[in-house]
């Protein structure tokens, strides 16, 4: 009995052994069946997250964030302890201690999938398992995933310390609110960097790996507070945490940006503009637009705040006062529905939600509003916000528009309304409305190319379209100076006189009969005189001069056109351009002639501090010399290359200074420092601008409606000059300026600016200009030229010069009388190449 007893023992021993060994086998050839093709752990070293991009101003603050995951990649040495131990507690108790796996984890959760009969389905993943499945593997649920994750966590366990592994997974989580990662989940619902979170906040960030969706802090309330305050306990148990802490968190109220407790982070920046955008847009184009929006770059860019804003209202003024100006009403933005109508909560949740811009702060700030009750005299309104103005609107504040209130407006209408002040005191709310002629505006620092400020439309978020950067439209007489540089560097001089007079051209399109904005003929007339009255009828001839060919060869050289087609009637801006390449252009005239590329970013640098794109590629020789003499600035050697002469440079930046001083743009420009530009106006006025420059900062403005139309009387001079004017005197504040440098290869000789005339040295007058020659030419007098064009000889010419204008001052304080106007002299109909 005992021999068959210890048999039969022994065979029980034996099968066990051998299923025991069978097990072993099978469970080792089923974790190296599945561990064959596992991905290396070693991708792990080079974890390089998707993080936000951030743009910062010149000054260093943000004022932009670009993202596809808002994720904000902190190292765990950064990460305070306490949201490291809050982790822990909530999802992975004994992370420090298991191998990976944590079997009394996973035998916890079986044991209570059973005694619950499945309704008590909870995961026993740990940490490193998690890190795994996001990493590594996809968010199945099979039997086999885990397996694979199993095997995966066994070996960065021995790849990676504890701290790496939670540094991984700390950075990677989803935590709702698109926010991956703690650091940007800790902005997005309390506005705070990691190591300002209480205990109590720490804990609901790690409540939500688990349920991200449905723990919200304001529809979910309360299932967030319960799950926060489980977490607190698991803190407290693990001695993460003492009593008294615990006690005083679980009896605070959860407040997050979603409850309204604080402000959002994005509310803290400026809103998004047609500056960060246009950064977008060529950043995403240079590096690609996964690198931009995930690569975590931070691009400091060009923008100069201040001046952005003047620019911005400066812009938005002009655009307003011509548009109010016409009398027009455009209609509102919309209708909210009218059951929203009747309660305050319900007109207030709905306007929230109603897509009109709010980055519009003209006047002060506008506000969308809706349309509430509509009387003979006033209408109330509901307006976003609080305010303790009562919201009523009379009549007589939009008397510009014909009709009643009841005619132009009904209950539900959502408009835009700002406060209006008078004598620093608020009189009444006033309706206001996007313009429907939009424009744009540029400043560009001459010498670097580095854009100070940029504005493309009325507002960013009512049309996202840049007519800085994205809008072609003809320049109109604005190119002419493109036309007179190639005529300087062709052996002109701005002495040399042309033929004002009319002009037939057969074109395959009829007859083109070019006109000047007086509809009158001059005559002979000196270039100066032609570029300062901004003379249809000379530039046509003197592009006829000169070659077609010639002047788009200059055209392009300086980046206006990729390809200017050789017509006559591109001497007057016919082609389309865009106002970022014209102002870079001028910039070239103010500069003396050198290449500048125009930047809206200095310097990108990657996630790790690397530089990979810097502007400014010139070197500062003697920057690092301690002993710099006192006043003497360093050297800073450039490597630009020239683009044209520097005398023909000076001399149509000169001849451009006229056109501020007693030409087309006179009226408008009165600022301290020497200023040159040139105005233009399209036929029919359906785009006019102006663009001008110091000697270190050249701007640009443009402005026409997006499906061209006439504007009527409007001009360059007298719409857009006053933009430049305002934007400028900032400018100009900040950034300073003087006298056009001279060149050495200039030779000055005065000459009477209405007949080209040579004129004595000590002459003195209105209407004496010192105009540079180039040294060591001798220029040529009285020859007239006239592009090859017949001349009626009995044509009406009006004589532009005042009879007080011929005399001149000598050096002996005498006056001389000047001859009369130009006149034909020796007449030449080929151009002097």
């Amino acid at each position: 009995m005992l021999r068959f007893l210890m048999s039969f023992l022994g065979g029980i021993f034996s099968a066990l052994c051998l299923g025991l060994v069978l097990a072993a086998v099978t469970v080792g050839a089923v974790f190296h069946v599945y561990g064959r093709d596992l991905p290396s752990t070693e991708v792990l070293s080079q974890y390089a997250p998707r993080t936000i991009s951030r743009v910062y101003n010149a000054e260093g603050r943000i004022i932009d964030e670009f993202a596809t995951e808002r994720r904000l990649f902190t190292p765990s040495e950064e990460i305070p302890d306490l949201v490291k131990n809050a982790f822990v507690a909530a999802e992975d108790q004994n992370f420090y201690t298991h191998p990976g796996f944590d079997l009394q984890g996973m035998a916890a959760a079986g044991l209570d999938a059973v005694r619950s009969r499945g309704a008590d389905l909870r995961g026993a993943s740990t940490i490193t398992q998690q890190v795994m499945k996001n990493f590594l593997l996809d968010g199945s649920r099979s039997a086999e995933r885990k397996i694979k994750e199993l095997i995966l966590a066994t070996r960065i366990e021995k790849a990676m310390s504890k701290d790496d592994i939670l540094e991984l997974y700390l950075n990677e989580i989803f935590l709702g609110e698109n926010s991956y990662g703690v650091t940007a989940a800790a902005l997005s619902y309390f506005n705070k960097p990691l190591s300002a979170l209480s205990p109590g906040e720490v804990a609901y960030l790690a409540s939500l790996p688990k349920e991200p969706s449905n723990l919200h802090p304001v529809r979910d309330y309360a299932r967030a507070v319960e799950r926060r305050d489980y977490v607190l306990r698991r803190m407290a148990e693990d001695g993460y945490i003492d009593g008294p802490t615990l006690e005083a968190e679980i009896a605070a109220p959860l407040l997050t940006v979603q409850s309204g407790a604080y402000p959002s982070f994005r509310s803290t920046l400026p809103p998004r503009d047609y500056f960060t955008d246009e950064i977008r847009r060529q950043l995403s184009a240079n590096f690609g637009e996964e690198e931009f929006f995930s690569g975590g770059l931070s691009i400091r860019a060009t923008m100069d705040p201040e001046l952005q804003v003047e620019a911005a209202q400066a812009l938005q003024r002009a655009l307003e006062d011509f548009d109010r100006g016409l009398g027009h009403w455009h209609g509102t933005l919309g209708q909210l529905p009218a059951e929203a109508l009747g309660d305050e909560v319900l007109w207030r949740e709905a306007l929230a939600g109603f897509e009109a811009p709010r980055d519009i702060a003209l006047g002060g700030q506008w506000y969308p509003a809706v349309v509430l009750e509509v009387g003979e005299a006033e209408m109330r309104l509901g307006i976003e916000g609080e305010h303790a103005e009562a919201p009523m609107v009379p009549r007589a504040d939009i008397g510009w528009i014909p009709g009643s209130f009841a005619e132009t407006f009904a209950p539900g209408d959502v408009v835009l309304v700002r406060k209006l002040l008078e004598d620093g005191a608020f009189a009444r709310w006033t309706l206001r409305q996007v313009p429907q002629v939009q424009g744009g505006f540029m400043a560009m620092d001459v010498n670097t190319g580095r854009v100070l400020a940029m504005q493309g439309g009325f507002s960013y978020q009512s049309s996202v379209f840049n007519r800085a950067t994205q809008a072609r439209r003809q320049p109109g007489s604005s190119f002419k100076p493109f036309v007179y540089a190639a005529a300087l560097d062709s052996g002109y001089t701005p002495a040399t006189i042309v033929v004002d007079a009319p002009i037939e051209i057969d074109t395959p399109q009829g007859l083109w009969v070019p006109q000047n904005a007086s509809n009158t003929f001059y005559g002979p007339t000196p270039l100066r005189t032609g570029i300062e009255q901004s003379r249809n009828l000379m530039t046509v001839r003197l592009a006829q001069e000169v070659g077609m060919d010639t002047v788009a060869r200059y055209a392009e050289r300086f980046g206006v056109y990729d390809e200017l087609q050789p017509f006559l009637s591109n001497a007057l801006g016919a082609q389309e351009t865009t106002l970022f390449r014209m102002v870079a252009a001028y910039a070239m005239f103010a500069n003396g002639g050198e290449r500048v590329e125009p930047t809206l970013v200095d310097r990108v640098q990657d996630r790790y501090g690397r530089t990979i794109y810097r502007h400014d590629q010139r070197v500062c020789i003697d920057c690092g010399n301690p002993r710099l003499p006192q006043g003497q600035a360093p050297h800073v050697q450039s490597d630009r290359s020239r683009i044209m002469n520097a005398v023909t440079a000076y001399q149509l930046t000169s001849m451009m200074e006229g056109v501020v001083e007693r030409g087309t743009a006179a009226k408008a420009i009165n600022l301290p420092v020497p200023i040159a530009g040139k105005t233009g106006t399209t036929n029919e006025a359906k785009d006019v601008w102006f663009i001008g420059f110091s000697s270190n900062v050249v701007a640009g403005c443009y402005i026409g409606y997006d499906t061209p139309r006439p504007m009527g009387g409007a001009t360059g001079g007298g719409v857009c000059a006053p933009v430049f004017q305002e934007v400028m005197e900032q400018a100009v504040a900040r950034y300073g300026g003087g006298p056009f440098a001279v060149p050495s290869g200039c030779s000055f000789i005065k000459i009477d600016r209405f007949s080209g005339a040579r004129l004595p040295d000590d002459a003195a007058g209105e209407n004496v200009v010192a105009e540079c020659f180039r040294a060591g030419e001798e220029p040529i007098f009285g020859v007239t030229y006239d592009g090859g064009f017949e001349m009626v000889g009995d044509l009406p010419l009006v004589d532009e010069v005042r009879a007080s204008s011929r005399n001149v001052t000598t050096s002996t304080g005498g006056t001389a009388t000047v001859g009369p106007s130009a006149g034909f002299g020796t007449l030449s109909s080929g151009g002097l190449y």
